[in-house]
């Protein structure tokens, strides 16, 4: 059905598109660019791809540029409470006042049927890209991936490879060097490669630069004294501290002088944040975020969970096992999520207790997807726990 494009307002527009497609059309995103690229007014972007550590270290990197003099932009997905979190400015969130104007711009310069084969991560990543007009510094998170992703059409001044693991294997594939490539495959001309936990990453980066693209390591722009200095000022949970140095590494490179002081009034939302004494929440959603997620508890705790059918929660629950009290089970209202039977079923052959979630019980953390923090921290706001 033909969509009236000129009646919506931005957030209308985007409810009525899918996520993304599931069958891929390589061209429709950069033709859509080709045609306004002369209305994009941004400099080359920091682009950050991996598996799981982007949302910290484009904050990290836009934050610390912000506090430097710099004006900067960060796209980030998805968002936990508010669409707006996914396009930020100058350490805050677009208004939806701005973001209305680049909405109508976008539909000013685009053709209808343009405008309605565009997925909403497409639409989304083409809005950001008018937002930040005219700011030094722009950082976009791939959304799924990298070579295809919608973020790979704009011109590039580095790379930030996060840790590469399996997920999304229905789109990416399923073998880690399947996986790595299509992500390493977005790299322009350059990159800086952060901490990895698969050796087949180096065969792939070897390969890159074969086809003279220059690769960096994160660590080779610290020394060993002062990686364990920074390390030892640093207030956020451990395992976040290596997206801190990727993040930096970008910095030293560009000779932008830093201090970790400038992160002292950062806050990461939903990234191990713990959001009063005892109560963790963290967006993590697969088992590399479970294995950093494990090290970082200093107890045992109550875990509030659920997850999408797509992910591999008989490995996560594994994983987190010898952390967990109990598991309770919180209902979330969106069609990607697992059946609860099936949850509770694998917990319980796990040997893992399991309840449906109604209070805050302590020392909890809140874990699975950005779904479930959205749906828990709808609940803590409205000051109940059901």
């Amino acid at each position: 059905m033909k969509i009236e494009n000129k009646k919506y307002d931005v957030f209308e527009f985007l409810n009525r598109k899918p996520l993304f497609y599931k069958k891929i059309d390589l061209q429709r995103m950069p033709k859509t660019y080709n045609l306004i690229k002369d209305k994009i007014n941004i400099p080359p972007v920091i682009h950050i791809i991996g598996t799981n550590g982007k949302g910290s270290t484009g904050r990290f990197l836009a934050h610390t540029l912000l506090k430097r003099g710099f004006s900067v932009g960060h796209y980030t997905s998805p968002h936990i409470m508010k669409f707006n979190e996914r396009i930020w400015i100058n350490g805050e969130n677009i208004s939806n006042e701005k973001l209305e104007k680049v909405h109508q711009k976008l539909q000013s310069i685009l053709p209808n049927e343009i405008l309605e084969s565009l997925s909403y991560f497409e639409y989304t990543t083409l809005l950001a890209a008018l937002a930040f007009k005219g700011l030094d510094f722009v950082i976009m998170e791939a959304g799924l991936g990298g070579e295809f992703d919608a973020t790979n059409v704009f011109s590039k001044k580095i790379s930030l490879i996060t840790t590469i693991d399996y997920d999304h294997q229905a789109f990416l594939g399923n073998t880690i060097e399947k996986i790595a490539a299509t992500k390493l495959n977005s790299i322009e001309k350059e990159a800086v490669i952060g901490r990895q936990i698969h050796p087949e990453i180096e065969n792939i980066k070897c390969k890159m630069e074969n086809e003279d693209k220059k690769i960096y390591n994160y660590l080779d722009f610290f020394t060993e004294d002062e990686t364990e200095r920074l390390k030892e000022e640093f207030e956020f949970a451990e395992f976040l501290f290596d997206n801190y140095l990727l993040a930096m590494s970008f910095l030293k490179k560009e000779n932008i002088p830093f201090s970790i002081q400038d992160i002292k009034d950062l806050t990461l939302p939903g990234r191990m944040q713990e959001i009063e004494e005892n109560l963790w929440l963290d967006v993590g959603h697969n088992p590399l975020a479970a294995r950093a997620i494990v090290n970082s508890l200093p107890e045992k705790v109550n875990l509030v969970y659920n997850t999408y059918c797509d992910k591999d929660y008989k490995e996560i629950l594994k994983i987190l096992k010898p952390k967990i009290n109990k598991l309770y089970l919180i209902k979330v209202d969106n069609e990607r999520i697992e059946k609860p039977k099936n949850i509770k079923k694998t917990a319980l052959e796990l040997g893992i207790e399991v309840e449906e979630f109604k209070y805050i019980k302590k020392p909890m953390l809140v874990f699975g997807s950005f779904s479930v923090a959205e749906e828990f921290l709808r609940r803590y706001s409205a000051g109940k726990s059901i």
